[in-house]
């Protein structure tokens, strides 16, 4: 069998949560061992940004 697979049955999944908070909430309700990233995606540049509003307008 796999390594990877004997290690996942053997020690459990792990779970990294990244953004979603009830996601990780829920999961710790059950005693699932979980990690929560606070992740946003990266903001546009503001002169990308009006430029894409003009398009939008046209």
């Amino acid at each position: 069998m796999n390594e990877r697979i004997q290690d996942l049955l053997k020690n459990g999944p792990k779970v990294i949560n990244i953004g979603v908070e009830q996601f990780a909430m829920d999961l710790e309700e059950q005693e699932v061992p979980t990690v929560l990233m606070d992740w946003r995606p990266p903001q546009v540049e503001s002169d990308l940004l009006s430029k894409l509003k003009k398009l939008k307008k046209k």
